[in-house]
């Protein structure tokens, strides 16, 4: 049984990292107040390190249909996100995928 055939395309439904639209929401704030690089290449480099350091939060939703953010964890993850992001900020800095 292909369960992404029987159960995805059957009730239009997709899985969705809850923290992949976290970060992406305070990536860009965060960087600006960093001063740091915020080109493809870095951005991409530093949301990959950051959400692999963050706890996965896996979602349920009708495709194209907006879900409800975790307003309970919301607070305690901004400042989780936020952490994290500076983190992989420096690591990135330190080693860019292109010229200073």
């Amino acid at each position: 049984m292909d369960i992404r055939k029987e159960v995805f395309d059957k009730n239009n439904l997709q899985i969705r990292n809850y923290m992949e639209d976290c970060v992406i929401d305070l990536l860009g704030p965060v960087l600006e107040n960093l001063s740091s690089c915020q080109c493809e290449n870095c951005a991409l480099d530093i949301m990959a390190i950051a959400l692999n350091g963050l706890p996965t939060k896996y979602v349920v939703t009708k495709r194209g249909e907006l879900y409800t953010k975790l307003s309970s964890l919301q607070n305690q993850s901004d400042v989780d996100i936020i952490a994290a992001i500076a983190k992989a900020s420096v690591i990135v800095s330190r080693n860019p995928r292109h010229d200073r």
